[in-house]
């Protein structure tokens, strides 16, 4: 997102452009912004990790405490709790990944120069819910064996009347609601919120730039755009959380002795 002054009579609300930005080529195979940004997120991530845990010490930096402070919230709070003490460990580096690859490339969305949550773009949460679903069916599978996971997903004790409509309905449920709804859940927050902030930016800066009263009420305008930021912060850490939860929620209930 750029904000550049615009004459007071070609104001042009933000659209579909503000989330399709090709750098290089055009079409469905072209590099686009938040192909890029991803990739820009994957090293910083790695440039950090390394830098914060080579020299790791009994008096830990700054930097080895956030990280420890990020990783414990993930093993201890998410996966430990969630999926219990005998199996957690073999799942934690894929949620402790997830959150961080996914609370950084929110935050993009509100740090300059890059100004773009990536998740805004739907294939980056599809991609990740398709990880979280085959890893918890494999799981699944490999802890009741094909038939015994499948069966599990209908209660014991059940009138024979309900057992084929319950199962159909867990069917759907672990095959298509939990991975579209995880998706989109991340995607909607992310590009609602994103929309807001550039309408709510670039409209105050039209409006302090067409002068007379209208600079009064840009001025208004930016300080809702500074408490929507404050806001988005919160929102794009709580979507992090909420969807690392989820995929912990979900592999718990497949490795689970009775799923």
């Amino acid at each position: 997102m750029s904000i550049v002054a615009a004459a007071p009579t070609d104001y042009t609300a933000p659209g579909v452009e503000e989330f399709w930005q090709p750098l290089i080529g055009d079409g469905a195979w072209a590099i686009t912004r938040p192909m890029f940004l991803m990739a820009v997120s994957v090293g910083l991530i790695v440039w950090w990790l390394l830098a914060t845990t080579r020299k790791k010490a009994i008096v830990p930096s700054k930097g080895q405490m956030g990280t420890e402070a990020v990783y414990g919230l993930v093993r201890n709070g998410v996966a430990k709790d969630l999926i219990g003490s005998k199996d957690f460990m073999r799942f934690v580096p894929l949620l402790f990944s997830m959150f961080v690859l996914i609370l950084v490339n929110n935050f993009f969305g509100v740090v300059p120069p890059f100004s773009y949550p990536t998740m805004s773009r739907i294939g980056f949460p599809i991609a990740l819910a398709l990880i979280v679903w085959v890893v918890f069916h494999v799981v699944g599978m490999k802890k009741h064996g094909f038939i015994g996971y499948w069966k599990s997903l209908v209660p014991s004790g059940l009138p024979k009347g309900m057992i084929l409509p319950i199962f159909f309905l867990e069917l759907i449920t672990d095959l298509f609601t939990r991975p579209v709804t995880l998706a989109l859940r991340l995607f909607g927050n992310m590009f609602a919120g994103h929309i807001l902030l550039v309408l709510f930016i670039t409209g105050g800066w039209y409006m302090l730039t067409s002068g007379g009263v209208l600079v009064v009420a840009g001025g208004v305008t930016w300080v809702f755009a500074l408490v929507m930021t404050l806001f988005e912060l919160l929102v794009e850490f709580l979507q992090a959380y909420v969807f690392t939860l989820l995929a912990a929620l979900y592999i718990a209930g497949a490795v689970a002795d009775e799923h």
